[in-house]
């Protein structure tokens, strides 16, 4: 059986040129490159003028949706993805495409992210292209695909989403609750609103300290008692134990919990 092996070589020896060469063998051959994308795609102007910038292939996917295609056979750059972002927006096209010989791991987190953090209808692809050739054969060029969209992606953005906005709604909380406490007490006088779903102060005496809580179902408060041993812990306990009556007649409520362990649900 006689098979060939295939040969990587220097990109610019069978493509001299990008934009003479490279962008017009792309534009008959569009299909090479939309058969490795999954996608369909057609072409509708090279060197489509975007102000003084030419996009290099402008197309279109099945549904008639503009798909820009920017080809640098070098290593990526800002230079390009600036571009690819400016022709993305400048004619509304949701689906941009970067080719490139040698893709920076930098540049490829950056089209992570933009498949992360765009809508859903946004689509964006980084590929890596070179130029083999088996034997004599002539050069054919190699599309590899190294960022695409995906469902993954799609939820992994989605959850970062709803982090931002739990985050931001929790800062809200905060804000307003601490501007309500200092009016009753000098306790978080100091605080700072934050992210996370709790906001603790300290009580004045060392390993006792104060939390308000946001709970899946309502909101609490917490006595935390950690002086670092566990009799320590127990006698702290004990002693304010034994002024329950007074804990709660000065609280205005009943402390709840089976053993009065420091949890109290609260109306905010």
């Amino acid at each position: 059986m006689n098979i060939g092996k295939l040969e990587v070589v220097q990109i610019r020896e069978a493509f001299r040129h990008e934009a003479h060469n490279f962008t017009v063998w792309l534009e008959t051959n569009i299909d090479a490159l939309a058969q490795r994308l999954n996608m369909q795609l057609t072409v509708v102007a090279r060197e489509k003028a975007v102000g003084s910038f030419n996009v290099d292939l402008l197309c279109e996917d099945s549904d008639g949706d503009p798909v820009i295609v920017e080809n640098q056979l070098e290593r990526s750059d800002h230079d390009h993805l600036g571009k690819l972002l400016t022709y993305l927006v400048n004619l509304e096209a949701k689906t941009a495409i970067w080719i490139t010989t040698e893709p920076r791991p930098e540049h490829q987190r950056v089209v992570d992210w933009l498949n992360e953090s765009t809508g859903t209808d946004f689509a964006f692809y980084l590929v890596r292209i070179e130029a083999v050739r088996i034997g004599d054969s002539p050069f054919a060029p190699l599309f590899t695909v190294l960022v695409a969209p995906d469902e993954q992606t799609r939820e992994i953005g989605e959850t970062k989403k709803e982090l931002a906005d739990r985050h931001h709604l929790r800062l809200e909380f905060w804000t307003t609750l601490l501007e309500r406490s200092r009016t009753r007490t000098h306790l978080f006088s100091n605080k700072t609103p934050s992210h996370d779903h709790w906001l603790g102060t300290g009580s004045g005496r060392s390993g006792i300290e104060f939390n308000y809580l946001i709970l899946k179902d309502g909101a609490g408060i917490d006595l935390v008692i950690d002086v670092g041993d566990y009799d320590k812990n127990k006698a702290v306990f004990d002693r304010l134990y034994a002024h329950k009556d007074e804990i709660e007649a000065e609280f205005g409520d009943v402390l709840s919990g089976a053993d009065w362990i420091t949890s109290v649900p609260v109306v905010l």
